[in-house]
């Protein structure tokens, strides 16, 4: 497995989908001529604990006989009350040797077709060899505690990182709020009257293990105080 670059500040369209591939509390399947399962409860497994992904040439060996397309949905939602939540979709496509049940407590294995990531910046194709190459983020799954405990108990703190962000943004912001966190940083949404924009504050170190989310957060405040005091300062 490739170990990630400490020195790159924005996760990659792999990183991103195996981050919410990991961290899904709910998936949709559909495969041709039978309705959709909605899956609501992954229990904390994600969907890599209920589908294995592998190559065509791994299926086993009933690889001949008839596959059955089928398509896995995924909806990546803001754990914060931020305007517009949906931060991406990511669709999952390959085959089974059967349909899909939610009775087997084993993982099903599947053919690995493609994996496509849509945000706003358009659609991105993930390889399988990308998402096996991939380290996965430390933070992926306790993003939405760490997000919503930040909001919660130290909401106060939250607009003090508007020192950190470049350029300075634009007067009539009327609220702040983390929109997201992953290993390399927090992207905070700036809502306006009419509009909002996103920004990026990237940790000074990428985070390898979870222990070390908590002292880079505590960093980009301390330098968002001294920010705001040097301003205080030069005012």
């Amino acid at each position: 497995m490739r170990p990630f670059n400490s020195r790159v500040t924005q996760p990659t369209p792999a990183e991103r989908v195996l981050s919410v591939l990991m961290a899904a509390h709910s998936m949709t399947v559909v495969s041709d001529g039978l309705d959709p399962i909605e899956i609501h409860r992954l229990d904390g497994t994600g969907a890599m604990g209920h589908i294995h992904l592998h190559e065509p040439s791994e299926a086993g060996p009933d690889r001949t006989g008839p596959r059955i397309p089928v398509r896995l949905e995924f909806t990546d939602i803001a754990p914060t009350p931020v305007r517009d939540r949906m931060r991406a979709r990511v669709t999952v496509t390959g085959l089974l040797s059967a349909p899909y049940s939610t009775e087997t407590a084993d993982s099903t294995c599947m053919e690995f077709g493609q994996a496509v990531l849509e945000d706003h910046q358009g659609r991105t194709f993930v390889t399988l060899d990308a998402l096996q190459e991939t380290e996965p983020d430390p933070i992926a799954t306790v993003e939405a505690g760490m997000l919503t405990h930040l909001v919660d108990e130290h909401g106060e703190l939250v607009p003090l990182l508007l020192r950190l962000v470049q350029p300075q943004p634009e007067k009539g912001v009327v609220r702040v709020l983390p929109l997201a966190m992953d290993r390399y940083g927090v992207t905070l949404r700036l809502e306006y009257p009419g509009t909002h924009r996103d920004a990026r504050l990237p940790f000074a170190k990428a985070v390898s293990r979870i222990d070390q989310a908590g002292p880079q957060i505590h960093a980009l405040l301390a330098a968002a105080r001294r920010a705001s005091h040097r301003n205080h300062l030069l005012a």
